[in-house]
């Protein structure tokens, strides 16, 4: 006591200077013979040993940054011009492990922050809801995800999952394949839709921005949108939402575009290739981050380069910005998916052509110039675009429909939820700007659910609800819409048929059908319609003497007979 001293060893060279020997193991009991008599005690018989403690380890995994490149000892400049790191990925239980201690040693050494960003990532569980573990084995073989699904299946799975941001996720084979359906199918179908008609056209690759026709520039604004917008996310170490931006895209590519543009590709429009070939390759060029070997593949295909990981990020700005024309076509996409919904609910097939579409906006825009793209994606003789006002559902025969959510409810309220839905049912109730009344009770936002529903008076309506405002489909049939929709069952069966016979997309084909005598009518009316669809040069329908063959649609029997022409 009377002789106190503490040193505190930063470097192999002082130890051995103090020790006479170079430790090559730190660790106990080995380091704990390193003793020596203490300096300051002129009697000698005071002797220098380890302090007791251990030292925290996590104080180890805190000094990577420096440690890793032995710093200060060599390689400052490198330090200097790389720390603090531009980000750090670690479950989210790091945050009093790792995390914590890179920043008291990063403040306590050098006064500032260890990193600038970190991913936070939440419990990887098992298919039983446990946590991963290999002596469980409660997880699907990984080969065998790969050999199925692939390994950009699972890694798109992981990089689009809430387990980014802190959640939790099972890895189930169920839910790596809803993946591969919602973000990697829909764009290799786009590829390959493209590859198919761009060979049977002899089409040259020209990337080209420059086509007027709506559809082609709603698109490449849509890309120019993706690509800002995967830009700005991955900058801020967000591979969740870039994932959601890239899924949403595909279904606009697909399942708009492509599809409402498919008879220009059929008729070789060059516009219509050169506008889907600019889209893809800069499209995969964003993913390519995301499904290196799918995108890899895809790109290599459609530009025969060498790698697209060799290739820049596309410019957004190479990219015609169309604001007005993006918002207009999305409130047309969604009146045709909830248009497509109703007309699921009425089991109204959408082969089966309907008489008239009402769209009801708040912002009328311009979207009456789209009312043709809009009855065609749903099959409907006319649309009429509406300014939607407070009169406007009451002008139609609409009525407000309250539902009470008692889950939600319930808690706040106890027995007392009984008493609101009796009175919501009986119609005592009234919307407010802050939320329903019912009964004198307020009800909040999340408390229950207002829909659009046809008058009592009328059973040839149905009605959805859509972000600016309502959709109203007639649903009466004619007889022409029968037949109508009786010709076009027809043409699916065909071309499946053509399928079927391994015919190619282009070739032209001699058509026989043999129909029930209820049939014959409505398929001779629509015969031309069948054979252009079809690619038929020549069609004859005759009436089969026993009711045989295929169904078509809701009635009616059929034969098919083609041979290439």
């Amino acid at each position: 006591p009377n002789y106190p001293r503490v040193d505190v060893y930063g470097s192999l060279d002082e130890m051995e200077r103090d020790f006479g020997v170079r430790p090559s193991d730190f660790h106990r009991p080995v380091i704990d013979e390193l003793t020596r008599p203490n300096p300051d005690d002129p009697t000698g018989n005071s002797t220098m040993r380890r302090v007791p403690e251990v030292l925290d380890c996590w104080f180890e995994s805190g000094s990577m940054p420096f440690a890793q490149v032995h710093y200060p000892f060599e390689n400052q400049d490198w330090f200097e011009t790389h720390f603090p790191g531009d980000f750090i990925v670690e479950y989210v239980g790091q945050t009093r492990g790792w995390f914590y201690t890179l920043h008291v040693l990063s403040t306590a050494l050098f006064d500032r922050p260890a990193f600038k960003n970190s991913v936070s990532h939440g419990i990887v569980l098992g298919n039983d809801g446990q946590k991963m573990s290999k002596s469980l084995r409660n997880y699907p073989d990984v080969n065998e995800v790969f050999d199925r699904d692939g390994s950009d299946a699972m890694r798109w799975f992981l990089m689009s999952s809430p387990i980014l941001r802190g959640g939790n996720i099972a890895v189930t084979e169920q839910g790596i394949r809803e993946g591969v359906r919602q973000a990697l199918l829909p764009l290799w179908n786009t590829y390959y839709f493209f590859a198919l008609y761009a060979n049977a056209s002899n089409y040259t690759a020209s990337p080209s921005m420059a086509s007027t026709q709506l559809l082609d520039r709603y698109i490449l604004a849509k890309t120019r949108d993706l690509i800002d917008q995967v830009s700005s996310d991955l900058d801020a170490f967000d591979s969740f939402s870039a994932s959601g931006r890239v899924r949403e895209f595909a279904e606009v590519l697909t399942n708009w575009y492509v599809r409402r543009s498919r008879d220009r590709f059929w008729e070789g429009d060059k516009d219509a290739f050169d506008t889907l070939y600019t889209v893809l390759e800069s499209t995969f060029r964003v993913v390519a981050p995301l499904m290196p070997l799918v995108a890899e593949e895809m790109w290599r295909g459609l530009t025969n380069g060498r790698s697209v990981h060799l290739e820049s990020w596309p410019e957004a700005e190479e990219f015609t910005s169309d604001p007005e024309l993006v918002r207009d076509m999305d409130a047309i996409r969604e009146a045709a998916s909830v248009g497509l919904s109703l007309r699921k609910a009425a089991s109204l097939r959408v082969r089966l052509p309907l008489s008239k579409l009402t769209v009801a906006v708040s912002d009328l825009g311009s979207l009456s110039d789209y009312s043709e793209l809009l009855a065609d994606e749903l099959n409907v003789k006319q649309v009429e675009v509406i300014q939607a006002d407070a009169g406007t559902a009451k002008r139609f025969g609409l009525e407000h429909s309250l539902v009470v959510n008692s889950r939600v409810l319930g808690p706040r309220l106890g027995k007392d939820v009984q008493r609101i839905i009796i009175q919501s049912k009986k119609g005592n109730w009234e919307s407010t700007p802050d939320g329903v009344l019912v009964d004198g009770t307020l009800l909040e936002a999340s408390e229950f659910e207002l829909s659009l529903v046809p008058g009592a008076e009328s059973n040839d309506q149905v009605v959805g609800i859509t972000s600016y405002g309502f959709v109203l489909l007639e649903t009466k049939l004619s007889e022409e819409l029968l037949a109508e929709g009786l010709a076009r069952d027809t043409i699916r069966h065909v071309q499946q048929a053509r399928k079927d016979a391994g015919l190619d997309v282009s070739d032209r084909i001699a058509l026989t059908l043999t129909v029930d005598a209820e049939s014959l009518a409505a398929l001779t009316l629509h015969e031309q319609l069948i054979a252009k669809e079809t690619l038929a040069l020549e069609i004859s329908t005759v009436v089969a003497k026993v009711n045989a063959g295929l169904s078509i649609g809701d009635s009616g029997m059929l034969e098919i007979a083609l041979r290439k022409n």
